[in-house]
C-alpha cells in the first residue's frame, strides 16, 4: 500500500504541534482588530522625470511632449513642440501611500513608474509633483532624485536586463503637505474593526473589555465593537487604547478545509469533523504502447523497406482499497484514515470532495 506524500504527513505534524500548544490561541485584541479611523490614504500624482541618458521616451509619446511644453510655459519659456526631443525625459505616474497621524513637514516614501515607452528612468531626477488623494486635494508635494535598483545594458538584440528599469522609488521623495485630520476619541466613544468578523469572537472581545473597564464595550455586529471611553481617560485616549490592545483574548474560528488544486496543497484546521462514512480508493491505470518493425526486401530486389507499427494495450485495475472512518472531531484521524487507503494529495481532494458533498464534513470546504 502506497505511503501518503510528505505533504500530508506535515500536515498531521502541524495538527500534532497546535493540539499540544492549544493555549498559544490566547491573542491580544491588537493582533485581530484594528481602530476605526486609523488609517492610511493613496496619493497619485502624475509628473516627469528629467537627466535621462538617452532612455527616455521618444517623440511619439505625445503626453511627455505637451508636459514639457507647457512646463517651460510655466517658466516663461515658449518653444515650438514640434522641434522638443524627449530622449532624456520621461513621462511618469508617481504613487503614494500617507501614512496615519503624520503632520505637515513630514517626509513619505514615492514610487515613480514609466507610462511611455522609456527604456530606463535610472538616474533621473522627478520634477515637483503634487500628489492628491481621492478627493482631489493635495496632500503631499514629490521630487527627487529616482533609483530603480535594476538596469538594461546592450543593443538591439544583444541585451541584458535586471529587475525593472522603469520602475523606481525615491525614499522619503514627499513632503507632506496637508494633514488627514483625525477624531480620535474625541466624542467620547470609538469602534474596534475585527480583522476575521466573527459572533463569538467579537462577543467575547466586548467581555473581556467589560471585564476590565467596566460596562463600556458592545459588540454591535460580528465585525464591530462599540466602546465609550471612560471619563477617566477621556485625557488620556491614546492610554486607553493601548490598555484595550493589550487585553488577551481567544479568538474564534469556523472549520474550514483549504485545497489547492493547482499544487495540490490541503490544509485543514484541528477542529473539522466528520461523521461515520466509508471510503473506498481504487483506480485504473490505462498503458498504451507503441513499437515499429522495419520489413527489409530481400538482397538485388525491387522491393522497398516497409515501416509497420505495432500498437499494444495494458490495462491494469488496482485493488480497491475500502476503510470505515468513524464519528470523529480529530482531524488526525482523517489523515490517518486517507493515508491507510495509500491516498495521494490529488485523491484527498477528489476524496474530501466526495465527503462534502454527502454532507459528512463538517467544515467549509474552499477550494482555491
Amino acid at each position: 500500500m502506497k505511503k501518503i506524500t510528505a505533504l500530508l504527513v506535515a500536515v498531521l505534524c502541524m495538527f500534532t504541534f497546535n493540539t499540544a500548544f492549544a493555549d498559544s490561541a490566547i491573542t491580544r485584541i491588537k493582533d485581530i482588530a484594528k481602530v476605526q479611523g486609523v488609517r492610511s490614504n493613496q496619493l497619485v500624482g502624475y509628473g516627469i522625470v528629467v537627466g535621462l541618458n538617452g532612455t527616455g521616451d521618444s517623440n511619439k509619446t505625445l503626453e511627455t511632449l505637451q508636459s514639457v511644453t507647457n512646463m517651460l510655459r510655466s517658466f516663461g519659456v515658449t518653444i515650438n513642440q514640434s522641434s522638443l526631443k524627449t530622449k532624456n525625459v520621461a513621462a511618469v505616474m508617481v504613487t503614494a501611500t500617507l501614512p496615519p497621524f503624520v503632520r505637515e513637514g513630514d517626509t513619505i516614501d514615492i514610487t515613480v513608474s514609466s507610462m511611455g515607452d522609456a527604456k530606463s528612468i535610472q538616474g533621473g531626477t522627478l520634477i515637483q509633483t503634487p500628489l492628491q488623494a481621492g478627493n482631489g486635494q493635495v496632500y503631499a508635494v514629490a521630487q527627487g532624485a529616482v533609483s530603480t535598483g535594476g538596469f538594461t545594458a546592450g543593443n538591439g538584440g544583444n541585451t541584458r536586463q535586471k529587475n525593472f528599469p522603469t520602475v523606481g522609488t525615491t525614499p522619503n521623495g514627499a513632503i507632506v503637505e496637508k494633514t488627514v485630520e483625525d477624531d480620535l476619541g474625541t466624542n467620547g466613544t470609538l469602534s474596534l474593526s475585527l480583522a476575521q468578523p466573527d459572533f463569538t469572537t467579537a462577543a467575547r472581545i466586548a467581555q473581556a473589555i467589560n471585564l476590565r473597564f467596566g460596562s463600556v464595550a458592545k459588540a454591535a455586529n460580528p465585525g464591530r465593537i462599540d466602546i465609550t471611553v471612560p471619563p477617566y481617560y477621556r485625557g488620556n485616549v491614546v492610554g486607553f487604547i493601548a490598555g484595550l490592545e493589550e487585553l488577551p483574548v481567544m479568538p474564534d474560528k469556523i472549520a474550514k478545509v483549504v485545497v489547492n488544486e493547482r499544487t495540490g496543497t490541503i490544509v485543514m484546521g484541528g477542529d473539522v469533523s466528520v461523521d461515520s462514512i466509508a471510503v473506498t480508493q481504487g483506480g485504473i491505470s490505462i498503458s498504451v504502447t507503441t513499437e515499429e518493425d522495419a520489413n527489409q526486401p530481400a538482397p538485388f530486389s525491387y522491393g522497398s523497406t516497409i515501416v509497420t507499427k505495432n500498437q499494444d494495450v495494458d490495462v491494469t485495475e488496482d485493488n480497491a482499497n475500502t476503510i470505515v472512518l468513524p464519528a470523529t472531531a480529530d482531524v488526525a484521524d482523517i489523515v490517518g484514515a486517507l493515508n491507510a487507503v495509500g491516498a495521494t494529495p490529488r485523491d484527498v481532494i477528489s476524496i474530501l470532495q466526495a465527503i462534502k458533498a454527502s454532507g459528512a464534513l463538517h467544515a467549509d470546504l474552499e477550494i482555491i
